[in-house]
């Protein structure tokens, strides 16, 4: 019975180790993207990425969509905005959004396109951010109009 609770205890402490290294892995890869030092974090984000960290998907997800770093390539960054969306990250989710819409990395689907764009407007924390953003950059061009009013948010 001590042997199973030591191990239990065990567990539990490679659990916490493991998520603390991969918020400070995501921390110093985004403090390296901030700087646009891009070839720098790619290892950071990757390394906390592969630890399951949402935010760290999204980013290098950005990373491989913009070709920060990496060479661009429209199906891993759709890959890692999918995986940090299934975690509820918002910014991930209108990103993913965009893929589904513009067919980048995946095949076009405007249903799925607005069901992801509509969630990551809806959360609590991000939301409301990423609408006004959207909303600004509708006189700036095309396609924040085009995501607005395929979420019936155009007016």
């Amino acid at each position: 019975m001590k042997r199973l609770i030591y191990l239990c205890i065990l567990l539990i402490c490679s659990i916490s180790i493991s998520a603390q290294s991969a918020d400070k892995l995501y921390d110093e890869g985004k403090k390296l993207y901030d700087q646009e030092q891009y070839k720098e974090a790619v290892p950071k984000l990757q390394a906390a990425a592969d630890k399951g960290h949402k935010k760290a998907q999204y980013r290098l997800g950005r990373c491989y969509d913009k070709g920060y770093g990496v060479k661009e390539n429209d199906q891993k960054a759709f890959e890692l905005y999918q995986k940090s969306a299934k975690q509820d990250y918002a910014k991930a989710m209108f990103q993913l959004g965009k893929c589904y819409m513009k067919g980048k990395g995946v095949t076009a689907n405007q249903e799925e396109a607005r069901k992801w764009i509509k969630r990551a407007i809806s959360d609590e924390k991000h939301g409301d951010e990423i609408l006004k953003d959207l909303r600004k950059a509708k006189a700036d061009g095309e396609e924040a109009t085009r995501i607005l009013t395929l979420i019936g948010k155009n007016k």
